[in-house]
């Protein structure tokens, strides 16, 4: 399957590993399930939470902090939490 057009690239974000991207939360790491490198050169993470798990303390506190970098980015990054299957939230951070 081709790429979506608006991504130059993606990796796949494995955590605790020396080049791999990390955000810090209050107790440790957040490292994001995905960092995309979008046309124009801006930055989408994602991070993926089944339905169940979308409204736990862990996640609301990664959403939130995600929130805060795309919000200080200056519109360079953006960040996603999709709940579930909603991949239309991706795509929505894409344009």
């Amino acid at each position: 399957m081709p790429p979506h057009p608006a991504v130059d690239f993606w990796v796949r974000n494995v955590e605790r590993r020396p080049e791999s991207f990390w955000l810090q939360t209050y107790t440790d790491k957040f490292y994001p399930d995905f960092v995309c490198q979008l046309a124009g050169g801006r930055t989408l993470l994602v991070e993926y939470k089944s339905e169940t798990l979308w409204s736990n303390d862990d996640s609301r506190e990664k959403r939130a902090l995600g929130k805060l970098w795309s919000d200080l980015s200056a519109g360079q990054c953006r960040f996603v939490v999709p709940k579930g299957k909603d991949y239309g939230a991706i795509a929505e951070q894409m344009q």
